[in-house]
């Protein structure tokens, strides 16, 4: 492995920088696409390239889960250790600290490994299917990292635990724990590159199982959290295989499909997470055990608050220096200020309960009152409790404290656009945004568009009667969905006597559809961000994306579906994502356009929530009880499967299907709004809803241009 740098913000001579590892944590947490990870490239390969390799698909699972049972064990016994001398809950607190960047997001790194171009691949299936165990697909709050959420919270340590980015604000944490998750992050935002890397180092991360240094806090705290949750490796629901099991077969099929090439992609990332993880375990092990020490922590908070306090301390005098100078130095090195201290008139070795620093300094009366917080008093007064109360005892030499290494990454210029600049127009675009990486140049299209169709949906709607009421409604919107429903049986059964679209109509009109429908949830891809997907409304977006793709079962992924019933006409179309694909040409050019839109929005699901909320209710609401029935009646009449209008008609229900699902995010969504913002909110949920089908007029057209001329000048 590379050796630890001390960290920097700064950009030096060449034009590099070194970040911390929890600033790349931090940033790498963010779900909208940006650059960032490609600054991280040529770090990433010389992580990748130090790992020795193993062989990831023979006795390497084997190999990382008896090191991680031997690790467990390993700590087990330091926990005891600590029991023994009274300080377990010292260990209990920094072992969860600890473990928490990696936790917090376990799984996260298979988050975009699905993608709109790769949604019909069985090995995308599989992996989606374990990424939706991981979080808990159609329950909020029940991802992994949840679990580990849960115990912070137990031992009161979550302060900055969500988003998980806000850990990188706390400054408990060492950076040694956010170097593997910060690494593995950033490989889940590049996934055309690093597929078989992030392969390799998920089934790692599962054969080793949980934490090492949780398995003391499982031994004192064995009911208090979801463990089999907080062990990757484990199933999330009873009767399935372990997930390392299935980790072992999606690595074997990934390599079965990209040959050597690909088995030497995934045995690097196995090999760099395996040499990551016993770094951070080995570390994480150093640190708790010198924690036994009360002078460990001492000193962690005198260097953490002396620049703060070096203000206020010019005129105190302690040993003949100004305490300012002490503070200053401590800031660095305490262990001189601290023996100083010990021999003061403000402590009293042994007793932190006789001791002014710990009792009239901090009381309501005195002046330091409040200066210290609960958990930081405790420390003290640990510290001083165990300070010997005979001065040459405490002259006494001691070793080197233990001082957690800080790591830091350094980034490099991004290379020029691959792509050669931005689209000229959808169906040059459509290619591009199948896939989760976009050049800058690709994403400012996809914003300018997404802010032109916008426009031109918002386009005369206070002159219209749209069918989203102009405020929202006071119980929620399950009424108003019913109302809908009977409105679309009622056009159907009006319909009924209407004749039928003739064969070779039906055949275009299906085959101009398809590079719509084979990208079907698209505008929802951006909900498998893992922080997104178990949120109280982002679990309902992303179990519609998970069910639209067939929960991991080709014969219910809506893209093969639709494909089955264009053989059937005739049509053999190539792979989705494929440049022949966009460039066939009995598609009309107009057929990409509401589905760049569709792949567009779906980059971008914080900027837009509200009005991919609205569209995701249009989108499922749109053909039930009504045209998916016209449309059954269309394919039979010919003898073609119904399957793919009669799967729609079914699971996007408004009772309990996609579209109750589609109205209760909303419902949530607003709920958890201030009052004043509902206004705004709902005004841009209307006009996502009325995206689906927007106004085609030359004035709606000439405001979409004009929006796009606009984003021009902001992104």
């Amino acid at each position: 492995m590379p050796p630890s740098t001390p960290c920097s913000d700064r950009a030096e001579h060449d034009g590099t920088a070194a970040l911390p590892a929890r600033t790349v944590f931090a940033r790498v947490c963010e779900p909208e696409d940006t650059p960032f990870p490609d600054t991280l490239r040529s770090a990433l390969a010389g992580e990748l390239d130090a790992a020795p390799h193993a062989d990831a698909l023979g006795g390497g699972p084997a190999a990382v889960t008896a090191w991680a049972d031997a690790q467990r064990d390993r700590f087990t016994a330091l926990f005891a250790e600590a029991g023994r001398e009274g300080c377990e809950d010292v260990l209990v607190r920094r072992a969860v600290l600890a473990s928490a960047p990696l936790a917090l997001v376990s799984g996260a790194w298979l988050q975009w490994l699905s993608e709109p171009g790769n949604a019909e691949e069985p090995v995308t299936l599989r992996l989606l299917a374990q990424f939706a165990s991981d979080v808990g697909a159609g329950h909020p709050g029940a991802s992994r990292g949840d679990a580990h959420l849960a115990l912070m919270r137990h031992v009161r340590v979550a302060a900055h635990a969500r988003p998980a980015a806000a850990l990188a604000r706390d400054r408990r944490v060492a950076d040694t724990s956010f170097h593997l998750p910060a690494l593995a992050l950033t490989m889940s935002r590049r996934p055309g590159r690093y597929r078989g890397e992030i392969i390799g180092l998920d089934l790692c991360l599962r054969a080793a199982g949980l934490p090492p240094p949780l398995a003391g806090v499982r031994e004192l705290f064995p009911d208090v959290a979801d463990w089999a949750a907080l062990d990757p490796g484990r199933a999330r629901t009873p009767g399935r295989p372990p997930a390392v099991d299935d980790a072992r077969e999606i690595a074997a099929a990934f390599t079965d499909a990209t040959g050597p090439a690909g088995a030497a992609s995934v045995e690097r990332g196995f090999a760099w997470a395996f040499a990551a993880l016993r770094r951070w375990s080995e570390e994480a092990y150093r640190e708790l055990d010198a924690a036994r020490d009360p002078a460990f922590e001492m000193a962690e908070l005198m260097r953490a608050r002396a620049r703060e306090a070096s203000a206020y301390h010019d005129r105190f005098v302690l040993r003949g220096r100004p305490l300012k100078e002490w503070l200053i130095e401590a800031r660095t090195d305490p262990e001189p200020f601290l023996a100083a201290l010990a021999g003061s008139r403000l402590v009293r070795p042994g007793r932190s309960g006789a001791s002014r620093l710990t009792g009239e300094l901090v009381s309501e009366n005195g002046r330091m009152f409040r200066v210290f917080p609960d958990e930081d008093l405790a420390v003290i007064r640990r510290w001083i409790d165990a300070l010997p109360t005979e001065p040459a005892e405490r002259a006494r030499p001691r070793p080197a404290a233990y001082r957690p290494p800080t790591l830091a990454l350094r980034t490099a210029p991004t290379a020029p656009d691959e792509d050669g600049g931005a689209p000229a127009g959808p169906r040059e675009a459509y290619p591009r945004l199948l896939r989760r990486t976009l050049t800058p140049a690709t994403r400012h299209y996809a914003l300018r568009y997404v802010e032109g169709w916008l426009a031109r949906s918002r386009y005369g709607m206070g002159r219209t009667d749209p069918p989203l009421p102009a405020a929202p409604p006071a119980d929620g919107l399950r009424p108003w969905l019913l109302d809908q429903h009977d409105l679309h049986n009622s056009e159907f059964q009006e319909g009924t006597d209407a004749p039928l679209p003739d064969r070779a109509s039906l055949i275009d009109s299906t085959l101009q559809l398809a590079p719509l429908t084979l990208i079907d949830g698209a505008w929802l891809a951006g909900h498998t961000d893992y922080q997104l997907a178990a949120t109280e409304r982002g679990q309902f977006l992303f179990a519609t994306y998970w069910d639209e793709l067939g929960n991991g079962e080709p014969e219910l992924n809506h893209p093969l579906i639709y494909r089955a019933v264009l053989r059937e006409m005739g049509v053999d179309l190539p792979p989705t994502r494929s440049p022949e694909f966009a460039a066939w040409p009995a598609f009309r050019d107009r057929s990409f356009e509401l589905p760049v839109y569709w792949l567009a929005i779906g980059r971008f699901p914080r900027t837009y929530e509200p009005e991919i909320l609205g569209l995701n209710l249009a989108m499922e609401l749109s053909g039930v009880g009504g045209s998916y029935r016209r449309a059954r009646q269309a394919l039979a009449h010919h003898g073609f499967s119904t399957m793919f209008v009669d799967v729609h008609n079914t699971i996007d229900n408004v009772a309990t299907g996609h579209s109750a699902w589609a109205a209760d995010a909303v419902d949530s969504y607003l709920t958890q709004l201030p009052p004043t913002a509902r206004a705004d909110a709902w005004d841009r949920i209307r006009t996502g809803y009325r995206s689906l089908n927007p106004p085609s007029g030359l004035r709606a057209r000439n405001a979409a241009r004009r929006a796009r001329v606009e984003a021009s000048a902001h992104v």
